[in-house]
């Protein structure tokens, strides 16, 4: 395993940035690069909310295949994180993000030239699957070749850029479509990609080091088939039953995530108790922490995901905000996010769950009044009069995005931490998905009888959601002054 000494840590940022790489180590610039390149994939799965309705005007695309260009990408990095982080485990971090990247250019690149829907469905798939193989290899590569401040630090700004990429995705995709450059609309959320991934490449190829585990666990190929193939028939038949009037392949679908998802499990058991690790192992799973944790987190993402794809279409179909406007809108949610999550471990520390929980009664106190605002002022709703709800909902979600993050680990035994964190992330990305695919539907249902009372309908739901995690906090372990804030690691 590749170290660093104290000494070797304070010459980094004498050293420049390939004589460090050469000697095994990461400078600065190389965590800043490294950083970029996880936070593309990561921004990706919300720049196309505010592009929606612009990808309708130009494709003439249903609204069920403008869920599928959200819910497709996250589906495929979902299913493929965790084998992402073992892959570069296995045949090395450096080659696997660089692989990762050009074939996420490439994919980005299609998704900019894609002449209908369906090439722009199948393109962002690709995009997601060539993401999950990239991020895994951002923070190991951090826990292998830092140490001490310069870990923590690294640590830290993964931290800060993971959960603002998502509303700060938003915001860019709201300028680009308003440039319209050369007439191209929504293309450049994806065209932009291209020049910032090939100087990500370039710089990364030559100052960040290569590292690989001494002891790199196995691929799990069946699990993380089934696993895929569950989600894929859950997904489908919830994105496309409602515009399609519910056939009886719909059906089937369902029925057949049921036995896949059995099947998963099966062979998952059977292959732990073979000494195998599995893509997400029964008894890790079991531990109060993950047991209780994770159904948390998946319906945190369930929400999360489902209102920032609604609250886009809101503003942008039912406001008729260009945009531009639709990514400013989010402004408020950003900064409080941002702020909010730079308070919490120190508040997780000392109030614990009781923190988690006030977070989650102020972002419900956001969500209520944001209802409250649009059903009231419709259709005359300003930007300002949605600013403090946003911020409400914004600060609530940090902590409960910090809190929940931390106590899914708390149990897990140290040498399964990096496969905890997979199964954490994987989890947390399906429900990500799945929100858009089941509440994305329902809004679609609800949009003819009135927009505002549509994404009323959702946030009810979503605030049921946020209440449950309020109450349910108590369930979760405590946190003491002493325990470490864990931020989640993709490897094995």
């Amino acid at each position: 395993m590749t170290t660093t000494t104290p000494s070797s840590q304070a010459r980094a940022t004498a050293l420049s940035p390939f004589a460090v790489a050469r000697a095994g180590g990461l400078h600065p610039a190389g965590v800043l690069i490294l950083l970029a390149g996880a936070f593309l994939p990561i921004m990706d799965f919300f720049i196309t909310n505010v592009a929606l309705p612009s990808i309708d005007a130009s494709l003439h695309a249903s609204a069920s295949a403008l869920e599928l260009v959200i819910a497709g990408y996250g589906v495929a990095y979902a299913t493929l994180l965790v084998l992402g982080g073992r892959l570069g485990d296995r045949y090395g971090r450096r080659r696997v993000f660089l692989g990762a990247l050009v074939g996420f250019v490439l994919a980005s690149l299609a998704c900019g030239v894609a002449p209908g829907v369906g090439a722009l469905i199948a393109a962002r798939i690709v995009q997601g699957a060539t993401a999950a193989l990239l991020v895994p290899q951002v923070l190991a590569t951090f826990h292998q070749v830092l140490e001490g401040e310069r870990k923590s630090r690294a640590v830290a700004l993964y931290g800060a850029v993971s959960g603002i990429a998502a509303v700060v995705g938003q915001l860019v995709g709201g300028l680009l479509v308003s440039a319209d450059i050369a007439g191209t609309s929504w293309r450049p959320i994806f065209l932009v990609n291209v020049p910032i991934g090939v100087i990500v490449l370039i710089v990364a190829a030559r100052i960040v080091p290569d590292t690989r585990s001494h002891h790199p666990v196995g691929i799990d190929l069946p699990g993380t088939v089934l696993f895929a193939a569950t989600l894929t028939a859950l997904l489908v038949p919830l994105t496309e039953g409602h515009s399609l009037g519910w056939p009886w392949w719909t059906w089937l679908l369902l029925a057949a995530a049921v036995v896949l998802g059995v099947a998963t499990y099966v062979v998952e058991t059977r292959a732990e108790r073979r000494g195998e690790v599995p893509l997400l192992p029964p008894s890790l799973l079991r531990l109060p922490s993950m047991s209780r944790g994770l159904v948390m987190v998946f319906a945190f993402s369930i929400g999360f995901g489902a209102f920032m794809f609604v609250f886009a279409l809101t503003i942008q179909n039912g406001l008729h905000a260009d945009a531009l406007h639709g990514g400013l809108a989010i402004l408020p949610m950003a900064l409080l996010f941002f702020a909010g999550s730079l308070l919490a471990p120190r508040l997780l520390t000392r109030f614990g769950r009781a923190a988690l929980s006030a977070g989650a009664v102020v972002q419900l106190a956001g969500l209520v009044s944001l209802v409250t605002v649009l059903l009231v002022k419709w259709p005359h709703v300003s930007l300002w009069a949605m600013a403090l709800p946003l911020a409400l909902a914004g600060a609530g979600q940090s902590m409960l995005f910090a809190g929940l993050f931390r106590s899914v680990l708390a149990d897990v035994p140290a040498h399964l931490g990096g496969i905890g964190s997979g199964a954490l992330i994987t989890l947390q990305q399906s429900g990500l998905a799945l929100g858009v695919a089941t509440l994305g539907t329902l809004y679609i249902g609800l949009a003819p009888h009135g927009v505002a009372h549509a994404f009323a309908g959702v946030e009810y739901v979503h605030m049921g959601i946020v209440a449950l995690l309020a109450i349910g906090a108590a369930a979760l372990p405590r946190f003491t002054a002493a325990a470490s804030v864990t931020t989640p690691v993709v490897e094995a």
